[in-house]
């Protein structure tokens, strides 16, 4: 498990002969706060400009705890996690609930706005005409991404536990196509470098993805690929949300991703309720980042690099978020 690096911090003798108002600099210091994080490399990102700000306040961060999104919540509401910056706002909202919800945990702040997800195929198809999931309805049609010779689309999908996959086995039964798409799940790196080895080869491609993730950068949406309508929205569990973007019903609600913390922790440290609050990191700088782990750095001391250069780039916004947070403490 990587382990966050941060960067320095104030030296003990600076902070023990400084006085009060120095003092007030460090509201979180002798708190210990734990993170609960998936173990998804292309979040850990926003996690560590989280973790950098919370030891810039003079928390102690614990190891986090990396586990799949339903246990994530599960973790929280149980008592055996503090927060996590990974929950999307209507995907996860079930999760949420069943984990106690409001009565133990609270959604804090919109860390990242605009998340999307949804279906995407080749753009030599689309421009062919195939512009919506239920075309895959028509087993000829179905049958142009068959990778594996049993007639079926192929659709690089969602790994269980996410969520999304729940979206998929929903919409594949809501739209009638279960006789004519494959939904494929496993390891999504595996799976999606599979499909951009296929598109590379000129070969049809259909596929899950979202924002912000790297595939979007090697299959860039507008020029190699094109995102695919849905017939309507139709969405599972009593889910709800605007599920259109650009004029196109995706299928997904745009979602945004938020922090959540459990109640007894934000009534404890109104410092770290308020970084929660106001701290924002663009979807377009995420992405950026994620496909630099998808080149090769992606080791943790990269990941650190990462962070110290896009606080470098957001002085300004994140010395506000310090600023704001120290003031709440007061």
């Amino acid at each position: 498990m990587f382990k966050p690096l941060f960067a320095a911090t104030l030296g003990l003798g600076l902070a023990l002969g400084a006085g009060p108002a120095l003092a007030n600099d460090m509201p979180g210091k002798g708190v210990e706060i734990r993170p609960v994080m998936a173990p998804q490399l292309g979040e850990f990102f926003q996690h560590r400009i989280l973790f950098r700000a919370l030891s810039d306040l003079g928390y102690e961060i614990a190891d986090p705890q990396e586990v799949e999104y339903q246990t994530i919540h599960l973790a929280l509401g149980g008592g055996d996690g503090d927060f996590t910056a990974v929950h999307w706002n209507e995907l996860h909202h079930n999760f949420f609930e069943e984990a106690g919800g409001t009565g133990v945990m609270t959604k804090v702040g919109l860390l990242v706005e605009g998340a999307l997800q949804g279906y995407l195929i080749d753009k030599a198809s689309y421009d062919g005409g195939i512009t919506n999931l239920g075309d895959l309805k028509d087993a000829a049609v179905a049958a142009k991404f068959d990778a594996d010779g049993d007639g079926k689309a192929d659709l690089a999908g969602c790994v269980p536990g996410w969520g999304c996959e729940k979206v998929i086995e929903h919409q594949l039964t809501e739209f009638g196509l279960r006789d004519t798409v494959a939904h494929n799940q496993g390891a999504y790196d595996a799976i999606i470098a599979d499909t951009i080895a296929r598109n590379s080869a000129g070969e049809p491609i259909l596929y899950y993805t979202w924002t912000p993730y790297w595939v979007s950068g090697a299959l860039v949406p507008g020029e190699d690929v094109e995102w695919l309508a849905v017939p309507y929205t139709s969405l599972p569990d009593g889910q709800e949300g605007e599920t259109s973007f650009k004029g196109k019903n995706l299928g997904f609600a745009v979602d945004s991703i938020r922090v959540i913390a459990r109640n007894d922790f934000l009534a404890e440290n109104p410092a770290a309720a308020k970084l929660f609050e106001v701290a924002k990191i663009s979807i377009n700088d995420i992405s950026a980042q994620n496909k630099l782990i998808a080149d090769g750095e992606d080791d943790s001391d990269d990941i650190d690099k990462h962070v110290d250069a896009w606080i470098k780039a957001n002085q300004a916004a994140y010395d506000g978020w310090l600023e704001a947070a120290r003031a709440a403490a007061n």
